[in-house]
């Protein structure tokens, strides 16, 4: 086994480094969300197609997917603080080429560099933090980290709808740099190299087989519905890519003793039951946001800072739920907290089935704290559930796995719900429009219609459409939720603290 060389922190900055962590782990989370309520803004500058409007979230989560799990590898190789500092570096880089952006794929782009630098930063701080401090505060710190993962996602929407309309998209990306200078002269000063005296092999031809799957699938998911499916090659091809991607991953875990999924992780009951919920609570999470902002937007016609504003109260009861569920008792079941988490995130996406075009904001606020505290009930409830059953040594690789499963969940969910919202906006309109002809509709308003009075027409039947198709799209996503209820009732208690 390799075994680390002595750390050479100061121990007057711990202070600091905890600071500068923390706050990583802040910027890494909201940029994956500080585009949403700009993206109007975002689409009409770059001509950015609608079936590419998903990818300015899924790049960065795929990417960011990716470089997590070879995250410890690269630490014990080339050294913690080497890789943490190119990751702020390389993030910086993401950041400009964002801002410097003329069309959509230059834009996806340097998303992806983004997501890929940030993939390191969430794993590595975690680590910092817990070396910083005391092991008795090991779980305080934790939670606070956890915290700050949660208030990016969630106060990331707001931030970017207010610099957007007041200062122009740019802005949003202009945002994270005053941290990640603060982050980088920090680490570069106080924090000492750590690395491994003999690098451990790393598996990547299992990570490179089963991002080739995940990717392609996406890829699949994303550009079906315009390119009309198999009738396309480019289908075909990620179609074929996927499928072999998931093969070879399958075989290779089925014959070989070593890779980056330990098969042992797959014997724990409450782990694999976890990661399967934890991939359901990554679909509700992002594609909630996903779908919300652009609904206040085009078809209620909400400025983009108020669409910003009205995720506020969702945020603050996911992180509030979340505290107050991480403060019960390692003795008291967590299974309840499970069912009632989920109970109240399926309730909030049945209540969404109610929007209308005639609604104000109560009902997207109400809906939003309902949903966000059963998604802070579920957070630490999930975790005592996969991980009050796995031997400890097990734990670092368990957490990559949910981790992992979440961020998947998320960048599935979107492609789903984006595929579905164009796909049903399409049928609901051709039904709505079928009998919208200048004859039809001058027999019901008694006189004849021009081409403008039909424009006009179609433009609310078109709006309808796609008020139905965005509701449809919340259908989804209940039942995401809710077909893994189930599951929590093959949960084994876990093992007595001692």
């Amino acid at each position: 086994m390799s075994t680390p060389l002595p750390s050479t922190t100061a121990p007057g900055g711990r202070h600091a480094i905890a600071a500068a962590a923390l706050m990583a782990t802040y910027m890494q989370a909201v940029n994956i969300s500080i585009p949403n309520a700009a993206l109007p803004h975002i689409q009409a500058t770059l001509s950015m197609a609608n079936d590419e409007v998903g990818w300015v979230f899924s790049s960065y989560i795929a990417a960011s997917a990716v470089t997590m799990s070879i995250t410890q590898w690269l630490a014990g190789r080339y050294g913690r603080k080497v890789v943490y500092q190119a990751a702020v570096t390389i993030f910086v880089l993401g950041l400009a080429l964002d801002t410097l952006a003329t069309t959509s794929i230059q834009f996806v782009l340097a998303r992806i560099l983004q997501g890929a630098a940030s993939g390191p930063l969430a794993p590595l701080s975690l680590a910092i933090l817990l070396e910083a401090t005391s092991p008795v505060r090991h779980a305080r710190m934790s939670l606070a980290w956890t915290v700050c993962s949660l208030l990016g996602i969630s106060s990331g929407p707001a931030i970017g709808g207010w610099l957007s309309e007041y200062y122009g998209w740019p802005a949003i990306f202009y945002f994270s740099l005053p941290m990640t200078g603060f982050i980088f002269l920090t680490m570069a000063q106080l924090l000492g190299e750590k690395r491994a005296e003999r690098s451990q092999p790393f598996d990547f031809f299992g990570l490179t087989t089963f991002s080739v799957g995940v990717i392609g699938l996406q890829m699949l998911l994303d550009r079906g519905e315009r390119l009309e499916w198999f009738a396309s090659t480019e289908i075909w091809i990620e179609a074929g890519a996927s499928v072999l991607g998931f093969y070879l991953f399958i075989v290779h875990v089925m014959t070989t003793k070593e890779h980056f999924l330990r098969t042992a992780l797959f014997r724990d009951r409450n782990l694999v039951l976890s990661t399967v919920i934890s991939f359901a609570l990554g679909f509700v999470l992002l594609p909630t946001l996903a779908l919300t902002s652009p609904m206040l937007e085009e078809l209620l016609n909400y400025p983009v800072d108020t669409t910003g504003y009205m995720t506020v109260p969702r945020g603050v009861a996911l992180v509030g739920a979340l505290v107050l569920t991480s403060l019960v008792p390692a003795q008291i079941d967590y299974r309840p907290f499970l069912v009632g988490g989920m109970t109240l995130v399926v309730y909030a996406n049945w209540l969404m089935l109610g929007y209308s075009p005639a609604m104000n904001w109560r009902p997207v606020v109400e809906a939003g704290l309902l949903q966000g505290a059963g998604l802070g009930m579920l957070l630490p409830a999930l975790a005592r559930a996969a991980f009050g059953t796995l031997d400890p040594k097990l734990r670092p690789e368990g957490s990559a796995l949910i981790n992992l499963s979440r961020l998947y969940g998320s960048t599935i969910g979107i492609a789903v719900v984006q595929l579905f919202f164009y796909a049903n906006t399409q049928a609901v309109h051709a039904a709505l429009a079928k009998n919208l002809t200048p004859y039809r509709v001058a027999a019901y308003v008694g006189g004849s219609v021009g081409k403008p009075g039909l424009a006009a027409l179609n433009g609310m039947v078109t709006r309808q459409a796609a008020t139905v198709a965005v509701i449809d799209q919340f259908e989804i996503l209940m039942f995401a939720m809710l077909v893994v209820i189930p599951l929590v009732f093959f949960l084994r208690k876990p093992r007595p603290t001692g």
